[in-house]
């Protein structure tokens, strides 16, 4: 198994590894040679983004984002047997595993404050709303992976809920260029969140 230690410069994370010892899973499995490269391939190809992804859920906290991934490291080698670093639904699953380690660390904050104040200041989010603002920060996420063309069709049709001929005269192009863009911008972004676990 191994450690997560990381460089960072700016809003970039670079994941990397060194031995870590742990109990090994009492079921058969694959031979050490071949976990090493599994969790090598997770480091090497999911590692840096995942960080990234985590540390925008967090609000910026790299260190925690560093310990969410480190556990997703984990649970993907406990699952060696049914995950594969060639397998295409190991980057969703990675994602899945993040997303959720995240909505457990908010919610296990909110009934462990950090700090001492008085109860009657203190508001707690419902588990609904955690998950919801979690959600929509994958979303924003997501937007990031469309063209600035997508991204503005989608704002118009749907964040400022325009009608086609709407868009069309703002943004002055055709009702047809409007209807095109709008479908590919979101058949876009419905791969985008599947990459990152989200689906329906």
């Amino acid at each position: 198994m191994t450690e997560l230690t990381t460089t960072r410069q700016g809003d970039t994370a670079t994941a990397t590894y060194a031995p870590l010892h742990v109990q090994e899973p009492t079921h058969p499995g694959p031979d050490d040679t071949e976990c090493e490269r599994f969790i090598r391939s997770i480091y090497d190809e999911y590692g840096s983004v995942l960080i990234r992804f985590a540390a925008r859920l967090l609000g910026g906290d790299w260190i925690r984002a560093e310990d969410i991934f480190q556990e997703a490291v984990v649970r993907a080698w406990r699952h060696i047997a049914l995950l594969g670093p060639q397998d295409e639904g190991l980057r969703p699953w990675l994602f899945t595993v993040v997303r959720n380690l995240v909505i457990d660390d908010h919610r296990a904050r909110l009934i462990r404050p950090v700090t001492a104040c008085s109860l009657d200041s203190v508001v707690i989010p419902m588990a609904d709303d955690v998950e919801r603002t979690l959600t929509q920060q994958i979303v924003n996420d997501a937007l990031r992976d469309l063209t600035p063309q997508q991204r503005q069709v989608l704002h118009h049709m749907y964040f400022l809920r325009q009608s086609v001929a709407e868009a069309s005269k703002e943004l002055d192009i055709a009702q047809g260029t409007v209807k095109s863009r709008t479908y590919y911008a979101m058949r876009a972004l419905k791969t985008a969140l599947q990459n990152r676990g989200v689906h329906g």
